[in-house]
């Protein structure tokens, strides 16, 4: 099932996106939150009428870093021997179709396009084998980077913090068991030119170990967010672009670079 938060008219709600034909999808109302038991209301409004926000707000979005070889290769990185990560707040969290807003303290914003775990329920110390027991489903995410401030700043909460640095979208696939998620084609364009093309499988450390790696450390809850890395081709953003990250099985996530006003 696919997951999308959602506005219209003034109102925010949860919805199972229906339908196979872009121009024809629909959204089925839900009663409650789809972080527990959930009924479809069989109230269905068109996904053309609404505005699609990002799919969860989460307490916090765990990254890691450096999780694919050739991309840690790329920018003269060492393949770290355990998971590296850090954490972007959740006002970097916006939705397919929001703007990306390039700010005013780099002049080399850079694209990642990555795959996105959604935790389905609070957790800590979870067992590799209890992983798909704690995941609500997968997204598409773009952990946009000021490369010029994290090559400057030893710690990147600026470089990878600010507002508009986390797009997540366009909804949450809930169909997608952790086998099948692991081998997925990965992809990002900008302007519709490919700059990023990869596979889950190419990661160094599988989706299990990140889960059980941040869950030894802190607890994680329902709609918090953990990016998995991202694979080789990333590169600079401007002014006017628009930057699309595309995940097998699961969707596009789309957003256009302004400057930040």
């Amino acid at each position: 099932m696919r997951i999308a938060r959602f506005s219209i008219d003034g109102n925010v709600a949860f919805g199972a996106v229906e339908g196979d034909k872009p121009d024809e999808l629909v959204l089925d109302i839900i009663k409650g939150i789809p972080f527990a038991d959930f009924e479809l209301s069989g109230t269905k409004v068109p996904l053309s009428k609404v505005r699609l926000l990002p799919p969860v707000l989460p307490n916090k979005v765990v990254a890691f870093g450096r999780n694919y070889a050739e991309h840690a290769r790329e920018l003269g990185n060492e393949v770290p021997d355990a998971p590296f990560a850090f954490f972007k707040p959740s006002t970097a969290v916006i939705g397919s179709g929001d703007e990306i807003q390039y700010p005013s303290f780099t002049e080399d914003l850079h694209h990642e396009a990555e795959l996105a775990v959604v935790i389905g329920r609070m957790c800590r110390e979870v067992p590799r084998e209890r992983v798909k027991d704690v995941i609500f489903g997968f997204t598409c995410a773009n952990d946009i980077t000021a490369r010029d401030v994290q090559k400057r700043e030893k710690q990147w909460a600026r470089a990878k913090g600010f507002d508009t640095s986390c797009p997540l979208g366009p909804w949450v696939e809930t169909d997608l068991d952790l086998e099948t998620a692991s081998d997925l084609t990965i992809q990002l364009t900008v302007n519709g030119e490919q700059r990023q093309l990869g596979r889950t499988s190419e990661m160094i450390h599988p989706i299990e170990d990140l889960i059980v790696n941040i869950s030894e450390a802190m607890t994680l809850l329902p709609g918090d967010v953990i990016l998995t890395g991202t694979p080789a081709g990333v590169g600079s953003l401007n002014v006017g672009d628009e930057v699309a990250v595309t995940i097998e099985g699961i969707g596009s996530l789309t957003n256009k670079v302004v400057k930040r006003g």
